[in-house]
């Protein structure tokens, strides 16, 4: 009924988010296998310089990913090479999520009600996903840096063993769901938090440090 609500007022599902693929986080959250959503072209932006409004959403927070850009179909069953074929670009960006739910406390099944709990996207550069950068997204690690000198740290495999594992988990999930629509060409898809999800206030600074992949790092600010 969503999704019908959304598509009549003039939005389009643009891509995937796949939520709980790193499996470091699930004793927090108390879940036990990773979730999807819809991506819409209206919660899609790419990342800038300029500082950009937090959205009014209930407990929002952040999660640094990997984002791919399909050239062609992928199918269920592909190995991690084949899906690499299927890819146009890989990006580093950033997922805004959010919980309807008080205190973050939910189950897998109030998070699939909650469309995946996805608020926004925001893509970084957009690079070709060469052999080398394919093969590097396991062995990546990454640093977050933010407000009151926090940080924290995270790796490519902490996502069901790396970006491209999460988008076949993805795949074998559509397939065995008559209801759910195949992933086409054309499609994003961001494959996971690579750290714990940090929540967000007004004029939070967030910057990320890649090492082992040839990615840049990326920066959001929020007003």
């Amino acid at each position: 009924e969503i999704t019908a609500r959304r598509t009549a007022r003039g939005e389009r599902m643009v891509g995937r988010k796949i939520g709980f693929t790193n499996r470091s986080i699930w004793p927090i959250y108390g879940v036990t296998g990773p979730i999807w959503g819809p991506v819409w072209n209206t919660t899609l932006h790419d990342l800038s310089d300029a500082p950009v409004p937090l959205p009014n959403l209930t407990e929002p927070r952040l999660e640094p990913e990997i984002i791919f850009g399909l050239r062609t179909a992928p199918s269920a069953g592909m190995t991690p090479d084949e899906l690499a074929h299927c890819i146009d670009w890989v990006s580093h960006g950033f997922e805004i999520v959010f919980s309807p739910f008080p205190g973050w406390k939910f189950d897998v099944t109030d998070c699939q009600a909650g469309f995946g709990l996805h608020g926004a996207l925001y893509v970084g550069p957009r690079l070709p996903l060469t052999p080398d950068r394919a093969a590097a997204l396991p062995d990546l690690s990454i640093t977050l840096h933010g407000p009151e000198g926090k940080h924290l740290t995270g790796r490519g495999s902490d996502v069901l063993d790396g970006p491209l594992q999460a988008l076949a988990h993805l795949l074998d999930t559509l397939a065995a769901d008559p209801q759910a629509t195949p992933l086409a060409a054309g499609e994003l898809i961001t494959t996971g938090t690579l750290t714990d999800a940090v929540p967000l206030s007004p004029g939070d600074i967030w910057e990320t440090r890649l090492t082992g992949i040839d990615l840049p790092g990326a920066k959001i600010a929020f007003r």
